[in-house]
């Protein structure tokens, strides 16, 4: 079976939810690295660990012959952080409210929402045939 690889500001893994703790030690070293405060990292690294998990399990639908790429650079105070997979994407309208009334109780749902309100800015940019890229960003101190 592949391995996680580090190249750089980047790490790629094979679509499995064993590698969550790579990507996870990865990004809190890199963060470190650029300085950020543990609290802003515990933020950054749940937001990164909820769209990794989505992208493994939803987007690659746990492919190992897949990767997902998590990429993070630092530009002034802020951090960006690019997930990437290969599958096919999702109609991001179709995503429920998990605030609403009759979603408040299902056991699924809450990732881009806990996502967006951890993050300063999540973008989704399906690229057919190429995979789906979310890229979050984030103001540090």
């Amino acid at each position: 079976m592949k391995k996680p690889t580090i190249k750089g500001n980047s790490i790629h893994i094979p679509s499995s939810q064993e590698y969550l703790s790579d990507v996870d030690s990865f990004l809190e070293g890199m963060l470190r690295g650029y300085g950020v405060m543990e609290e802003t990292i515990a933020d950054i690294a749940i937001s990164v660990t909820e769209i990794v998990n989505n992208s493994i399990i939803h987007g690659n639908r746990s492919d190992l012959d897949k990767e997902v790429t998590v990429s993070i650079e630092r530009t002034g105070p802020v951090i960006e952080i690019v997930i990437g997979d290969e599958g096919n994407g999702f109609d991001l309208t179709a995503v429920q409210n998990p605030v609403d009334e009759e979603n408040l109780m299902r056991e699924v749902g809450r990732g881009i929402f806990i996502v967006r309100s951890l993050m300063d800015s999540v973008k989704f940019e399906f690229l057919p045939g190429k995979g789906t890229r979310v890229t979050l960003s984030k103001k540090i101190s």
